[in-house]
């Protein structure tokens, strides 16, 4: 999985090779779980590891940032004007099914940490936003919160972080599928 080493081309590089670093830590990560060596990150992205230490200074660093990642494709949906609660759901099961080692990071960052509760602030507002409006909702019952919607979606991802890569996509529509019953009037 190891990627040729590109010539340096200095700062000119940085936005590239941070893209690089995030699709390698993403791959990374899902192959090999979030205590994977970082250098093998590096290697991954085709960049040494002084530039990932630079853009990511730390494990938790470069976690929060393919975290980040997939709540910006989200934020990015959300920002639709017709979108729905449905298509926000629909997305977040099919971003766990790809990266729910993700969830594993609640296991490395610190609960007081300000930026995993700035990502966390940014999740619930986007499900808020949703549940808070009657033509987005669908067929969410009132009173459900976008804390429990989380907590269905962590345990999603702890299901399938011990399931079979190949099963994964099944089990997370049956779970979908579940979720749904549930949280529906």
């Amino acid at each position: 999985m190891s990627s040729p080493r590109r010539a340096n081309r200095g700062p000119a590089a940085a936005a590239e090779n941070r893209v690089a670093l995030l699709a390698a830590a993403k791959a990374t990560f899902v192959e090999h779980g979030l205590d994977a060596p970082l250098n093998q990150i590096a290697r991954a992205a085709g960049v040494g590891q002084g530039s990932l230490y630079r853009h990511f200074p730390t494990r938790e660093a470069i976690i929060l940032a393919v975290f980040d990642e997939n709540l910006g494709q989200l934020e990015a949906m959300v920002a639709k004007v017709d979108s729905t609660l449905d298509e926000l759901l629909a997305e977040m099961f099919d971003q766990i099914v790809d990266v729910a080692v993700l969830f594993e990071l609640f296991r490395f960052a610190d609960s007081s940490d300000p930026r995993l509760a700035e990502i966390i602030g940014r999740l619930y507002a986007l499900l808020d936003e949703k549940l808070g409006d009657d033509s987005s909702r669908g067929s969410i019952r009132r009173g459900v919160t976008a804390e429990d919607i989380f907590l269905s979606v962590g345990m999603l991802a702890g299901l399938l972080n011990k399931t079979p890569e190949q099963e994964r996509p099944s089990v997370a529509k049956k779970c979908r599928a579940l979720l749904l019953r549930a949280l529906c009037d």
